[in-house]
This record gives C-alpha cells, sequence and structure tokens, in this order.
C-alpha cells in the first residue's frame, strides 16, 4: 500500500505541482487549501506525512504544525514545512512547533524525493515500535488475567499513581511516566509461575526469591518502548523502601525514583484495600493505619502524607470500569 501524504497550501499551482511529482513517485496524495481543512483530513485520512505551506489565511502552517504536534494521536505524524528561499525566520519558528523537516520553495523535484524517502523511513519504524508497545501492554494486561484478584488492579495503579502526581506537582512529563509505570509495574509477573502467583499459602524462601525477579524481568521487557528511559526506572524500583530494605538494588530516600516511591505506596494502598488469595481485603481504616505504621521505612513520608491527606478529603478518584488504557493514548 503506497504512503498517503497530504499536502497543504493555498495555492492551487504549487499544489497540483506536488500532487503531480507524489503520483508519478507512486505516493498517494490528498490536498487541503488551508489550515483548518489540514486538520480535519489529518483526522480522518490519517496521513503518513504531511508537507505544509507556511504561510496560509486564516490558520498558519506554525499553527496547524503545533496543534498537530500537541496532540498525542497525530503528534508523530512527520510534517515538512514549505518556506520561502533563506527564510531563517520560518526555520526558527518552525523548530519551535515541532516540525520535522524544511523544504526550500521553488522546490527541487529530486530533493523532494529524497526527503520524503527519509521522512517515511522514520515513520515505519516509528510504526513498529506502536506496534511492539501495544504487545507490551497486552501483556501487562495478561499478567493481571492470570490472577482474578487483581481484576482492575492495573487500572487503578495507574489512576492513582497520575493523581497522587499530579498532586505532588510533577512536569506533564513526569505525570504521564508515572502513569504508564503504573500501568506496567508488574508486566515483569508474565515470567513467574501461575501456581506462584495465586498461592493461597505463605511463600516459600525459593518462591519469594523467585517473585523478587519481577522488577528487573519488567524492566527489561519494556527496554524496546520509547519511553523506556522514563518509566523503567519506575518499574524495576517499585519495590525499594524508603529505609533501603527494599529490592532489587536497596536504594534508599531520594535515591529511589520519584515515579517508584508514588507507585510503590499507591501499590500497598490498592493490595490492602482488595482480596488477595491469601486474605480478605483490610478496609480502609486498618490501610490507612497500616501504612501510617510504614512511613519513613517503607515507604516516602511527604509522599504518603500527601495520598493520605487525598484519601480523607476525598480527592482520590477510583476510576470506573470503562476508563482502560489505550497505546495510542500513552505516549510521553
Amino acid at each position: 500500500m503506497s504512503a498517503k501524504i497530504l499536502v497543504v497550501d493555498d495555492d492551487p499551482a504549487i499544489r497540483d505541482v506536488l500532487v503531480r511529482i507524489l503520483q508519478r513517485e507512486g505516493y498517494t496524495p490528498i490536498t487541503a487549501a488551508d489550515g483548518l481543512e489540514a486538520l480535519d483530513l489529518v483526522l480522518s485520512e490519517s496521513p503518513d506525512l504531511i508537507l505544509l505551506d507556511v504561510t496560509m489565511p486564516m490558520l498558519d502552517g506554525f499553527a496547524v504544525c503545533k496543534r498537530l504536534k500537541d496532540n498525542e494521536q497525530t503528534a508523530l505524524i512527520p510534517v515538512t514545512m514549505l518556506t520561502g528561499l533563506d527564510d531563517r525566520e520560518h526555520r526558527r519558528r518552525g523548530v519551535e512547533v515541532g516540525a520535522d523537516d524544511f523544504l526550500t520553495k521553488p522546490i527541487e523535484q529530486s530533493l523532494l524525493r529524497a526527503r520524503l524517502r527519509s521522512q517515511l523511513r522514520i515513520k515505519r519504524l516509528t510504526d513498529q515500535l506502536d506496534r511492539t508497545e501495544s504487545v507490551i501492554f497486552m501483556l501487562a494486561l495478561a499478567v493481571e488475567a492470570k490472577d482474578a484478584y487483581t481484576e482492575g488492579h492495573l487500572r487503578r495503579l495507574s489512576s492513582y499513581s497520575e493523581q497522587l502526581a499530579i498532586a505532588a506537582q510533577l512536569s506533564s512529563t513526569q505525570v504521564k511516566a508515572i502513569r504508564l509505570g503504573g500501568m506496567l509495574h508488574d508486566i515483569g509477573k508474565i515470567s513467574i509461575d501461575d501456581a506462584i502467583l495465586g498461592k493461597p499459602a505463605k511463600l516459600t524462601d525459593e518462591e519469594y526469591r523467585h517473585i523478587k525477579r519481577h522488577p528487573e524481568e519488567g524492566a527489561r521487557i519494556v527496554a524496546p518502548m520509547r519511553f523506556a528511559g522514563e518509566v523503567g526506572p519506575i518499574i524495576k524500583h517499585h519495590h525499594e523502601r524508603w529505609d533501603g530494605t527494599g529490592y532489587p538494588d536497596g536504594l534508599c530516600g531520594e535515591a529511589i525514583p520519584i515515579g517508584a516511591r508514588i507507585v510503590a505506596i499507591v501499590d500497598a494502598y490498592d493490595a490492602m484495600m482488595t482480596d488477595r488469595p491469601y486474605r480478605r481485603s483490610l478496609g480502609l481504616d486498618e490501610t490507612v493505619f497500616r501504612l501510617r505504621e510504614g512511613r519513613g521505612r517503607e515507604w516516602d513520608p511527604q509522599l504518603l502524607d500527601l495520598f493520605l491527606a487525598m484519601i480523607a478529603e476525598g480527592r482520590l478518584v477510583e476510576p470506573r470500569r470503562e476508563d482502560g488504557l489505550r497505546p495510542a493514548e500513552l505516549r510521553l
């Protein structure tokens, strides 16, 4: 199937020239005469690449590019901006709004062909990463499905982690990484025997050693993902303890990534509040009591205080059953 390329230019003569070139090269061109039409077509047609003129009425190319790059659904579509001859100011502004490439008018056909091939190659690699990430998210859900007692655990962990990160006034990038960390924190359990995961009795020392490998296994599984650098440490260290007695590396205090500290708190809360193979739910009062008992020993005291305040003030919201996580919405 040929690549679909959106040509956005208010000059019909330039659109026609570009369409003829694209058709000769075997691409499928679609056209828009202004920025607003372009934004509508991007959502309905899902182009593989966009050739975007800078100067247009109503909504110029910079505004269109910024909207595309700010939208998680369209941020990874390559945008090549069409600029005037040696217009450095246009290029500077294009970089600021996230343009991926620039072509100077009048456009040289050989250069256009080379740039298109380069950008489309990157788009294909990006699409492959998307498929890899989708598989990893499905693995995370498969882990949850192995244990009827943990139904909805990942959805709740992701939501609670995000809510605590926002309350802690972390950056939007950190919040999103922590949301993903909550979703994927136990993905390493895919390598653990079902009999151990669902065992109603106390684990043996050997079984516990096996369980303790899952954070490192999880970090290894997500390594191919684009956001592995931000999310991997959350997965790897969500079982560290504030006093340094956790695993796998015995980190303590603020040496533990803040995302891992957040996930550790909400993971403990959700585990105590839900039925497990080895016990019934502890209930809210006992859960809060045990969290306070572990303040400054198991968990970051300041983050724990904030989390407990959210509970006491009714600010911690349990996600609805239909509030699932879709990989396409989870890019950093």
